[in-house]
């Protein structure tokens, strides 16, 4: 990866008013950043070559490169880290404070880029995800098939996950406003961490760490806890991740149920100390 560009602080400081015991305060707090970041592709397959914009989203800056190579592996576009020559801010870009809000992925000689198969705008926002990407179909296309089960987990390790969690939320600290998605081993240790104002955004940083790594393929074997609800786009990400447990602090929705259950991924919702619900894949959870 190449770039001597800073991105953005992912938080900053404004004065409000507080109202505490019946009367005003003006005083400094933080508050997550939110900007924009466009995602640029440049291939060059031996038959076709160019450069184009693939996403725009709303993200909290930091860690944008592991965010672009998250996005474009669960969209299918690559597939390892293999497949990436290297990533960084776009110089093609005037306006420095622009410029460190786009990154262009390029990927090796001969890797293709194909994204005629995907049934949905690329344009996504910090509260969305994969917005339009309506059936389980369109995750068969990109060749997701079902998950085995080499993984097994304990009752009481997923209930003491949001906890390890919350822990090493820097920034949630400061801001009060992040979401965070973390990868666990089966004992419990935490692999690693991402926040982001989208919940999305947060998943394809922490798989894009992985992918960038070439320790994608630890990810089949560990648990993934969010720090909010699991909704459809959230599965299909720990879908292409190839990740068999999936743990919510909130609520699932109906959809990502159905993917659940239809990929054979274990799916536990209303995770809190001594209680959760799980909503597909139980025989994995044991205790």
């Amino acid at each position: 990866m190449t770039s001597m560009l800073r991105p953005p602080s992912s938080q900053a400081n404004m004065h409000v008013g507080r109202f505490r015991d019946g009367r005003w305060l003006n005083e400094e707090d933080h508050l997550a950043v939110e900007e924009p970041l466009e995602i640029r592709v440049d291939w060059d397959d031996g038959e076709t070559r160019g450069r184009r914009p693939i996403t725009v989203t709303m993200r909290t800056p930091g860690n944008d490169f592991e965010l672009a190579a998250g996005f474009l592996f669960g969209e299918g576009i690559v597939h390892a880290s293999a497949d990436i020559d290297d990533v960084g801010y776009c110089r093609e870009v005037e306006n420095e404070d622009e410029r460190c809000n786009t990154v262009l992925v390029k990927l090796k000689r001969g890797v293709p880029l194909n994204i005629g198969r995907q049934e949905r705008n690329f344009t996504t926002t910090s509260a969305c995800g994969v917005c339009g990407k309506a059936s389980l179909s369109a995750l068969a296309i990109t060749g997701c098939t079902l998950l085995p089960e080499t993984t097994a987990v304990t009752s009481g390790l997923i209930t003491s996950l949001p906890a390890t969690l919350r822990e090493a939320q820097a920034v949630f600290d400061a801001t009060g406003g992040l979401h965070a998605a973390g990868l666990f081993d089966q004992e419990g240790k935490l692999l690693g961490l991402r926040e982001d104002v989208g919940r999305h955004n947060a998943l394809d940083k922490l798989v894009g760490a992985e992918v960038l790594a070439a320790t994608a393929d630890r990810m089949e074997n560990a648990v993934l806890l969010l720090s909010g609800r699991a909704s459809f786009e959230l599965l299909q990400k720990a879908l292409m991740a190839r990740i068999q447990v999936v743990a919510a602090v909130g609520a699932p929705s109906t959809l990502a149920v159905q993917i659940a259950r239809t990929f054979n991924i274990t799916l536990a919702g209303f995770v809190r100390p001594g209680s959760f619900n799980v909503y597909s894949g139980q025989g994995r959870v044991h205790g």
